[in-house]
């Protein structure tokens, strides 16, 4: 029975013994605090902006119907390639085509009336020539006559000729005067004729003229039953089907639009960048493309279009349209081109851009994570041994300076405490930030955990545990 309780004894003193020494060591290290670790070295930095969208045509082209008629042809399907100027659809052309054969009914006797005016022209020309040269021999004549009538008249008052004589000269000379005349008013018959028949003419003339653009008219109308494409690209959409019947110039009806095709050469991704990122997003900067339908594959391309105009993320309306005014996140519309795309893309295919707006080359970096905020009052040491008059009134300017926030990292000290370093910063990467003042290569700063780095306070003691976390048991 002794022996049983002296063993007993023993175990509860080397109990007592190890709760001791195990409370000695705990009270040892109260107050410290573990952390994770890193040093400060040199890295190439890329700052990335990340936005989401869709694959869309540089260019595309809604075709809609210019005269309104029924679809009797559809040429294409959805989804094929077409070349510019390729027949797509034909509409129904039966009253079109009768307005052409009527023009040009119309045109061919504008045309032949015409050319009777222009041969009628021509005569009436001949005849004025022909009587002008009669009027010219009659002239001539008259001044024979006269001659002959003046020397007669000479001879007659000297008693040299009969009266008979000088009777048949004064008839002669006054039967040339009214040939004379008689040839003169032909001429001006004949003038009134042709100036008439050149009226006749040019309103012949203007009836070609009238006629024609008729006919150009009915053509035109006639051409745009028949669809052509306006460019090279793909059918992309394509709602009607044949028998339907198509409108022109109709907003919002399904009948105006006939389909749509898509300039495949050059493809681009329109993503939606928030608000912070866009003042980094510059033309012409690499970006990556991933599409959601194209998994483990990257595609290149570059910025070619930023948009100045700010979208309400809930709506997608443009901010300048709202009637209020609105808090909301905001995104801007990007446009990058994407470098030699493959047949595969088609329009509206989900994606992603990454768009590289800075890169830093061999610049000390440090974890984003490490990086916090401290007011200048919680770095400031309190003085223990100092009574503290609370009816004191405070200065205001140490009150201003103590919430003055400071950006910065804690470093570990040599006796395994941790001290506030204020950092200027640079780009932002993917996880690591540039700093640009404030930390030297090789310095050992505190990076974790995140609650830690956020609670912390200066001059606390630490121990560094950098072990991986053990992995999670598998549910």
């Amino acid at each position: 029975m002794k022996r049983k309780w002296k063993v007993l004894i023993a175990v509860l003193v080397l109990l007592l013994i190890a709760g001791g020494v195990a409370g000695g060591i705990q009270y040892k290290r109260r107050g410290i605090v573990t952390v994770q670790t890193g040093k400060v070295a040199r890295e190439d930095i890329a700052s990335i902006v990340t936005a989401s969208g869709e694959v869309k045509p540089r260019n595309y082209i809604n075709i809609g119907a210019e005269y309104q008629g029924q679809l009797t042809a559809i040429l294409v399907k959805e989804g094929d390639r077409v070349r510019r100027g390729q027949a797509l659809a034909r509409i129904d052309e039966a009253q079109s085509a009768s307005d052409v054969v009527a023009q040009q009914a119309a045109l061919a006797s504008a045309e032949a009336d015409a050319a009777a005016s222009e041969a009628g022209y021509a005569a009436g020309s001949e005849n004025l020539n022909a009587l002008q040269a009669t009027l010219d021999r009659t002239k001539a004549d008259l001044e024979r006559y006269q001659l002959e009538f003046d020397r007669g008249q000479k001879l007659f008052d000297g008693g040299l000729i009969p009266r008979q004589d000088y009777d048949q000269r004064k008839s002669a000379y006054d039967s040339q005067k009214a040939a004379v005349a008689e040839a003169n008013a032909r001429i001006v018959q004949a003038r009134a004729q042709i100036a008439q028949l050149r009226a006749q003419q040019a309103s012949a003339q203007r009836r070609i003229a009238q006629t024609q653009a008729g006919l150009t008219r009915v053509n035109d109308i006639l051409r745009k039953h028949n669809v052509v494409a306006p460019i090279d690209g793909l059918i992309t959409y394509l709602p009607v089907r044949f028998g339907e019947t198509v409108v022109p110039g109709v907003q919002n009806s399904a009948a105006s639009t006939i389909m749509t095709i898509a300039d495949m050469s050059i493809i681009t991704a329109e993503v939606k960048v928030d608000e912070t990122d866009i003042v980094n997003v510059k033309l012409d900067q690499t970006a990556e493309i991933t599409i959601d339908a194209i998994p483990n594959k990257t595609f290149a391309g570059h910025v070619i279009e930023i948009g100045n105009t700010a979208i309400l993320r809930s709506t997608g309306l443009a901010a300048s349209q709202s009637t209020t005014s609105s808090q909301e996140a905001k995104d801007f519309k990007v446009v990058v081109a994407i470098d030699n795309p493959p047949d595969t893309f088609r329009p509206g295919l989900s994606c992603t851009a990454k768009i590289t707006t800075s890169t830093r080359q061999h610049v000390l970096a440090i974890p984003i994570q490490a990086l916090t905020t401290r007011t200048r009052g919680d770095l400031t040491p309190i003085d223990k041994s100092k009574k503290v008059d609370s009816a004191a009134i405070p200065d205001p300017a140490v009150l201003k300076a103590n919430k003055e926030e400071m950006t910065g990292v804690f470093i570990i000290t040599p006796d395994n405490k941790v001290d506030f370093r204020k950092v200027e910063t640079g780009i932002t990467g993917t996880t690591d930030i540039e700093v640009t003042s404030g930390l030297n290569e090789g310095d050992q700063i505190v990076t974790g955990a995140y609650q830690v780095i956020r609670t912390i306070r200066n001059s606390t003691a630490v121990k560094i545990d950098n072990k991986p976390p053990a992995p999670k048991p598998a549910t």
